[in-house]
């Protein structure tokens, strides 16, 4: 913006000249401008300010590296996003409920490293595994079914993303949480989970809402969704196919009633699982480097109040 306007400050000193008169005339009358300095000056401005930037940003370098090692397994988090979680047959509603979970979990799991899958019509990663849970949660609190374009609940699909997260060599050491409402009635997903099971990896599933069913919401309308015919859509748990795929899988089942209760007993499982050493590497001290540019920002502009555009006169 400031190149910008130095641009057109040229452009409008250049009219100016044409429009006073004759162009030797003026520019003799001018001499004494040095133009050259008004340019310096210029760009003096611009890279002071350029460097108050840099100064804010706050350019950092870790001075010390911790190298920390500790007990636990890796734990990807398949997280239903479909709209079919925005009923509110549980309170608030099934996506908030399972976010309850998901952080009350992570309180619970310090040890070890956690992933997200979020899925509906689609399935993604979210977020590979890591032990900064402090990243997990900010990603779990912005799911939602914006995440996803495409509308459906492919469980099938959001296990085999999940499983692309884990380490292909580890025979064991790692479990999948499915925390969903079960809408799918496709059968790869149980014929998924036992191919995954071969490979180690245990499958808790959570199925979130209620046999009966609740009705969703037009977010833009505020009327319940209906059909092609006009019915009023109800989405129900689909509890057969979570305790089928936990089943196949050496996992367990649970429906989302008390969040305190499933947490308590998928830490439990956890906690029974033969743990493997994960390392991770932490910067503890940082040396920052913002006073090097905030001193060459006010040198350069004091010093640029100080550079004259006028030339000194003969004597």
């Amino acid at each position: 913006m400031l190149i910008l306007l130095f641009l057109a400050v040229l452009r409008w000193k250049k009219n100016t000249y044409k429009k006073i008169g004759d162009e030797k005339l003026v520019a003799q009358l001018t001499k004494s401008f040095l133009h050259k300095r008004y340019l310096l000056r210029f760009v003096i401005l611009v890279t002071g300010f350029g460097l108050l930037i840099i100064a804010a940003a706050n350019l950092q370098s870790a001075t010390q590296v911790e190298k920390i090692s500790r007990q636990g397994i890796d734990v990807m988090i398949a997280l239903d996003v479909s709209r079919s979680m925005l009923s509110q047959d549980i309170k608030p509603s099934r996506l908030d409920k399972a976010k309850q979970l998901a952080n009350k979990l992570m309180d619970q799991l310090q040890n070890d490293r956690i992933g997200l899958v979020v899925f509906a019509g689609r399935a993604y990663m979210q977020m590979p595994l890591t032990a900064d849970h402090s990243a997990a949660r900010l990603y779990i609190s912005n799911a939602s079914p914006e995440a996803v374009p495409t509308q459906g609940t492919v469980i099938a699909e959001a296990l085999r993303i999940s499983n692309s997260g884990f380490n292909k060599k580890d025979k064991k050491y790692k479990t999948i949480l499915l925390i969903t409402d079960g809408e799918d009635h496709d059968e790869e997903a149980v014929k998924t989970a036992k191919q995954l099971a071969d490979n180690g990896v245990i499958i808790n599933t959570i199925g979130v809402g209620t046999t009966e069913g609740g009705i969703i919401m037009n977010a833009i309308t505020g009327e319940p969704k209906r059909d092609i015919q006009g019915n009023v859509i109800v989405s129900k748990l689909n509890e057969r196919e979570l305790i089928d795929i936990a089943s196949n899988s050496n996992g367990i089942y649970q429906q989302l009633n008390d969040v305190e209760s499933v947490v308590s007993k998928i830490q439990s499982q956890v906690a029974s699982m033969e743990q493997k050493t994960i390392n991770d590497s932490s910067d503890r001290n940082y040396r920052s480097f913002f006073q090097w540019f905030l001193v060459l920002a006010l040198i350069g502009l004091i010093g640029e109040l100080f550079i004259s555009e006028k030339r000194k006169a003969n004597k």
